[in-house]
């Protein structure tokens, strides 16, 4: 009798990505929402804040565009995963994925290969609109480009692994935007994304960011895109780049046991 092999988790994790992307793309209105709202954002509050800092050749919106393009990663991967999932369990989608073979480690992959493409995408659009009309430089730097790698690797995981956990809480769609929408606006603001420089926050609210991760990819996006001199505009007076790499990593990690462990195919109790 001859065994036929299933396809292993990694497999078929990349194919639950391929099809993710094309029901991502099939809906012209969350596309269109995915990628205007981040972008719109940088466009209405950096022509409102911009001005100069007291780093010279620093303007507000230069800050606020590096660093919104870090909270635009963090908007598909963890606002975005997050809804789509309570969407996929409301609707019986997910119910009907647990009676097939694919285990739930390759639905996170799949979601992950779906967030990698949208979020490259999105953050080469809001690039482009911030290198046009706040005058932001692109990286100059082989180790700038490195950085941005490691930080957008690191940012998507992070994000969309608790973007997957924090679906946890609710038990609708409409629970779940509400939660992740207060926590993601919450986040924004004490961690300096509206706010330039972030040393015009109170310690305090810095310091409850600091335990978070859209703190530190914002930060290491302005690394990437804002000349060494504006490390002086951090609450540190640096990038702390070891730190950023040291706190994304840890939340890798935690929020892979969080998804493992809260994720549920359904809306029933365990």
């Amino acid at each position: 009798m001859t065994t036929i092999a299933l396809p292993g988790t990694l497999s078929l994790g990349l194919a639950r990505g391929s099809f993710e992307l094309r029901q991502f793309f099939r809906n012209r209105e969350q596309v269109v929402f995915t990628f205007a709202l981040p972008a719109v954002l940088m466009v209405l509050l950096g022509s409102i804040l911009n001005g100069p800092t007291a780093q010279a050749g620093l303007s507000s919106g230069q800050l606020l565009a590096a660093g919104m393009i870090g909270s635009g990663i963090v908007s598909t991967s963890f606002n975005g995963v997050g809804i789509g999932i309570a969407s996929d369990r409301e609707l019986g989608a997910l119910k009907r994925l647990r009676g097939t073979p694919m285990p739930a480690a390759s639905y996170f992959v799949g979601k992950m290969v779906m967030v990698a493409v949208t979020s490259l995408a999105q953050m080469v659009l809001m690039a482009v609109v911030a290198t046009l009309l706040f005058g932001l430089k692109l990286p100059d730097a082989p180790s700038k480009w490195l950085t941005l790698l490691w930080v957008l690797l690191l940012g998507i995981v992070s994000s969309t692994l608790l973007g997957i956990a924090i679906t946890s809480l609710t038990r609708t769609t409409t629970g779940t935007v509400a939660v992740v929408q207060l926590v993601y606006l919450v986040l924004q603001f004490i961690s300096g994304v509206f706010v330039t420089p972030i040393t015009h926050l109170p310690k305090i609210m810095v310091d409850i960011a600091s335990f978070f991760p859209l703190k530190w990819i914002c930060q290491g996006f302005r690394s990437v895109f804002l000349p060494p001199e504006a490390a002086t505009q951090e609450m540190a007076g640096a990038w702390e780049l070891p730190t950023v790499a040291l706190v994304l990593g840890v939340w890798c990690v935690v929020g892979l046991v969080l998804a493992r462990v809260s994720f549920r195919w359904t809306n029933e109790a365990r």
